[in-house]
Parts: structure tokens; sequence; C-alpha cells
């Protein structure tokens, strides 16, 4: 039976890998046929599709860049390119299910190989494609690799909604609140500077394939956009490159890189945003009332899981640009879950203290 678990997981774990990787590898070599090449050497659309599959895996690169070969890295990588790689991590997965019908301790088996052979073979793609100018961070490929086979495969089986499992549920249902409210605000925003984002494809040119890949490449930077969003509503803000800061009581930044999705930054100080942290004090009071009767330690649960996750998505959303001059571009991951704790912690108090409060005067003039 181990064989057979071995042998599934191995199988099943190159299926997930191709399933994206391929139709990138497609895309890369259309873009490179089309866009012309002084030499007919494959290897480097080849090496450009490993790289986009290592950086939907949210793997960063340390980088020389031309003509000087000045140093550089990124970090700075699509929130919505993670999609492709976890449901291709899903969908392999539920097939190495369907194979192994035994239970509960070879599905766990099952998962951990999945994961092993999954991490392992992404360790070999990305020291195959290492060259002189680009280089991924190869320690970062079981730091980044086996949580996400692992978040994209642990709700497989029947879940048994345990003790603690409807305050998580409640933690990630007011983050998925918090980042739609987000996407609207984003939404909004995109809709009343569309003038600056039609100036800012102009200025890139980037002809009809240029156009669809652009396209694509601010679809996928969307999600990270939503998380910025979520951090200048919050208070604490964002930057675009180093020593920047658009936040609503401050706004400092001189220019910014031609992508179209940032046409949609804000031109100046905007305080009456920090109204919103009402919303998040009020958020904090449904947070208590829907937890505390299931108990005290339910409320922690679950308000550690609301924490963890912004903390995560946020450091997920932010990085390095390529050069110094752009080395924090996104939220700060301290910054914006001190913000969201105290702001939380706030609604939680003021909705613990009132009922207690209450309680001990009623108990005092009743005596």
């Amino acid at each position: 039976m181990l064989q057979r678990v071995l042998w599934v997981s191995l199988t099943q774990a190159l299926r997930s890998i191709a399933l994206v990787l391929l139709p990138t590898a497609f895309i890369t070599m259309v873009g490179w046929a089309t866009a012309g090449s002084s030499n007919g050497n494959t290897s480097d659309p080849m090496r450009a599709a490993l790289w986009l599959w290592l950086s939907a895996h949210h793997v960063p690169f340390i980088l020389l860049l031309p003509p000087a070969n000045q140093p550089g890295f990124l970090s700075y990588l699509p929130l919505g390119a993670m999609v492709f790689p976890l449901i291709a991590m899903r969908v392999g997965f539920i097939r190495a299910k369907a194979r192994i019908d035994s239970g509960d301790q070879h599905l766990r088996l099952l998962r951990v190989f999945f994961s092993l052979f999954y991490a392992g073979i992404a360790a070999l793609l990305a020291w195959g494609s290492d060259t002189t100018s680009v280089r991924p961070v190869l320690y970062y490929i079981p730091l980044t690799v086996i949580p996400m086979v692992w978040l994209a495969t642990v709700n497989v089986r029947t879940r048994e909604k345990g003790k603690y499992f409807q305050g998580v549920d409640l933690a990630v249902r007011i983050t998925a609140i918090a980042l739609g409210i987000s996407s609207l605000v984003l939404g909004i925003s995109l809709a009343f500077h569309i003038s600056t984002i039609e100036n800012l494809i102009v200025v890139l040119q980037p002809g009809w394939l240029g156009g669809v890949l652009l396209f694509l490449f601010n679809l996928l930077y969307l999600p990270n956009a939503v998380v910025a969003t979520f951090a200048y509503i919050v208070g604490p803000g964002f930057a675009i490159g180093a020593h920047t800061l658009v936040a609503p009581l401050t706004h400092r930044i001189l220019e910014i890189p031609a992508i179209p999705v940032l046409g949609a930054l804000p031109t100046g100080r905007h305080p009456m945003v920090l109204l919103s942290a009402i919303a998040v004090c009020a958020t904090g009071i449904i947070f208590y009332r829907k937890n505390i009767s299931r108990g005290a330690i339910n409320v922690l649960v679950s308000f550690l899981t609301l924490v963890s996750i912004v903390a995560l998505v946020s450091y997920l959303s932010s990085g390095a640009l390529l050069t110094k001059a752009m080395g924090s571009v996104g939220v700060s991951t301290w910054q914006i879950t001190l913000a969201f704790v105290i702001e939380l912690g706030v609604g939680i108090f003021f909705a613990w203290s009132i009922p207690a409060a209450f309680n001990s005067f009623s108990r005092r003039r009743a005596a």
C-alpha cells in the first residue's frame, strides 16, 4: 500500500505541475516568437516560463540588472497568480485521493508525500532555471510551496465542525468581507481615475499581444492592490518605492511606474477616510458577540486566526520590485496588523465592557 501511495503522489504532483507550467510555457513561446529574437535558442522562453511558474508560488528572485549588472531583488509577486497552482494542486490531490480508497491514515500519508514530491520537483525546476542574471531563492520553496499544498488540500476530506471551527470560519468570513469592501473602493477609484489609466496605457504602447499580456499582468496584481486599499482604509497606507507613503494623513510620492492599475492612486491626503476605523471597531463588536456564546477560548482562537490571516495576506502582497528605489512596495505587514488589532480590539473591549458594566450596575441597584 505504501508503494501505491508513493506512486500516486508522484504522478499527481507531476500532473499538477504540468497543468500550470505547460500553458505558461505556451504563452511565453508565443510572446518570444511574436517579439522576435536574434537567435533561435528556445531555452530563454523556457526559463521565463519556469520563472513565471515559480513566481506564481511566491518564490522570490535575486537579480543582476543590465546593463551594469546592478543587484536587484524581486519579491513583489502577484497574489492573483497563486490561484492557478492552488487549483492544480487541489485537482491533483482529489485524483490521488480517488485512487487511494483507504482511511484517514493513508489520506494523511498521501498529503505528506504529495507535498514533498511537489516541493522537491519545484526545487529541481528552480535549480535548473538558475542563471547568472536571475536566481530563484531556493530556500523559499519549502516555505511557500508546502503551505500552499496543505492549504489547497486540507478541505478535501469531509469536514467535521469541531469546537472551534465556527470561530475560525467567522474569521475567514470577516476577512473576505473586508477585502470585498476594499475591492469596491478600489473599483470606484479606478472609475474616477479612468483618464489617468488610459494615459498610462498610451505611454506603454503595448500592441495587441502586449495589451493582452498587460491586461493579464494587471489582473493578477489586482489582489495586491485590494490589500493596499484595505491598508489605506484601515490607516497605515502603503508604499510605492523607498521613502514613499500613501495614507489618509500622508501623501509622499513623486512619481509612479507606468502600470495602469496604479492610476487609481489618490492624488492627495484624505483624512476623512480614517472614519472607516469606526467600521472596524463595529466589526470587533459583532465579532465578539458572535463568538462569546461559544466561550472565551473560542473568541481567542477566532481572533488569532483573523490576525494571522491579515498578517499573512499583507506579507504576501508586499515586497521589493527589482531596484533599490522600489525596494518597498505594498503594505507594511507589522503596521497594518498592529492597526487592525488595535481597532478590532477597541470594538471587542466595548462589546465586553459595556454589558459587564451594565450587569454590575444592575446588581448593585438590586442590592
